[in-house]
């Protein structure tokens, strides 16, 4: 195996800061999000996979965003991601409306 999950719901119930906020963070540090949310057992369920082409200086580095992003103001969380092109759209309007193919302008 792989992968681990770990649980964001004390930091939630602590700040309001929930597993979303902390993996679209991870996006304006470069990282890719993970899997949030998954599996249903876990409340604020985020699963890590790092795997063996992974070196160890990412998984240290990895590690210590999360650390910081722990310490960031839940205002500037909620508003992540900020430094990719597309902020955070709203996910229950694009889960009931979806767009399913392109239009040029």
């Amino acid at each position: 195996m792989h992968e681990f999950v770990a649980s964001a719901e004390k930091l939630k119930s602590r700040s309001g800061v929930s597993t979303m906020d902390i993996a679209k963070r991870l996006l304006d540090y470069g990282f890719h999000a993970p899997t949030v949310y998954f599996p249903l057992i876990v409340h604020e369920a985020i699963m890590i996979e790092p795997t063996e082409s992974e070196s160890r200086a990412t998984l240290d580095a990895f590690a210590d965003v999360l650390a910081k992003i722990v310490a960031e103001p839940a205002e500037l969380l909620h508003d992540a991601p900020q430094s990719t092109p597309i902020c955070r759209p709203d996910e229950v309007a694009a889960a009931r409306h979806p767009v399913l193919r392109w239009k040029q302008g």
